[in-house]
């Protein structure tokens, strides 16, 4: 029976990483990522986790544990709760616990037995862990958002936690925190840590804005700009993309456009959600859908494909260029082109 729900558990998580994948448009990037990430190794999680291995009994495969979940939805609330458009190249430092346990297993597997000085590290490893686990705890409950589906995550950092910590009383061989005998305890928790997950990823793809929290308006309440300066920064936005054309970097980012204007990032931020009524994401690529419409239209481009087109004007992905055209057209890039294919046709009879 508990195999089946373990394969059910696989299943549906298979369905809904697709679903998000396929809705990543909707999303701020570095917390997609993360978010994807997080489900990415529940997942694995599931699969092979070593008390609880769908396919080998008490099989070793400790690149399938709970650590990899943990770093990913630890990064996650940390950027969550950031104005952070891009992945900081630090922050893949927060990784070493789990490339340390990997590693620590990996000797221990060599040795072929218990190794008291492994087992101190890996205890100590497990307390990185929970550390984590507190940091989101705190970020839920100091967050002040009414943002009650992120509380679902509240029960996953306990009994997780509670694994963490019955790892530390056993360094100093103290009894464990038991909460039932039966062995197959320890497997339902981890479904039910599926569970409540699957229900945040499924709400948040019904509802994608929980995921990028529309906390902008409360920040800017205390903001500075006067209308002049909201004018002039406006300006300045629109005239350094006509003029100087910065959507064609396809890795132009709000950091990067702030520092050439020497406009500080938040009053750009200000600018574009308040008075432009649009993301930076979204402002950027009505530019690039325009050009690439300009291009179609152009004879000198008729040799390259849509996508090809596409990466001319700044776009780096093909799904999010599809998806951004039609938001902006209303139609598929294809659909376009055939319609000006029409028009030409109807143009020479």
């Amino acid at each position: 029976m508990l195999k089946i729900i373990q394969i059910v558990a696989l299943l549906q998580g298979l369905f809904i990483l697709f679903i998000f994948y396929r809705s990543r448009a909707n999303y701020r990037k570095t917390t997609f990522w993360l978010f994807f990430g997080s489900i990415v190794s529940i997942l694995l999680y599931i699969i092979g986790d070593d008390d609880n291995n769908l396919f080998i009994d008490d099989a070793d495969w400790f690149l399938f544990d709970s650590s990899l979940f943990l770093t990913f939805l630890f990064l996650y609330f940390k950027y969550f709760n950031s104005a952070k458009e891009v992945f900081l190249k630090r922050d893949y430092l927060f990784f070493l616990p789990s490339m340390f346990l990997f590693l620590s297993e990996t000797l221990e597997m060599i040795s072929d037995g218990e190794n008291d000085f492994l087992e101190i590290i890996e205890t100590l490893i497990e307390f990185v862990f929970l550390c984590y686990l507190i940091y989101i705890l705190y970020n839920l409950l100091k967050t002040k958002r009414t943002n009650w589906i992120l509380y679902f995550v509240a029960p996953i950092v306990l009994i997780l936690s509670i694994s963490y910590i019955n790892g530390l009383l056993d360094l100093f061989e103290l009894a464990p925190i038991v909460f039932s005998s039966d062995d197959d305890f320890n497997s339902y928790l981890l479904l039910v840590v599926a569970f409540l997950f699957y229900f945040i990823t499924f709400y948040m793809i019904s509802k994608p804005k929980e995921l990028i929290p529309n906390a902008e308006v409360t920040k800017y309440k205390s903001s500075n700009l006067t209308p002049e300066l909201i004018e002039k920064y406006k300006n300045a936005l629109i005239q350094i993309m006509e003029k100087e054309k910065l959507y064609l970097d396809h890795r132009l980012s709000i950091h990067s456009v702030s520092k050439k204007l020497n406009i500080p990032r938040q009053y750009i931020s200000e600018v574009l959600n308040l008075h432009l009524n649009k993301s930076f994401q979204d402002f950027v690529n009505e530019y690039r859908v325009e050009a690439f419409v300009k291009n179609l239209q152009n004879d000198q481009h008729a040799h390259f494909t849509l996508f090809g087109m596409a990466t001319e004007v700044g776009f780096s992905s093909k799904s999010s260029f599809n998806a951004t055209f039609k938001k902006v057209k209303g139609i598929t890039p294809t659909q376009f082109r055939n319609s000006i294919a029409q028009k030409k046709v109807i143009g020479t009879e």
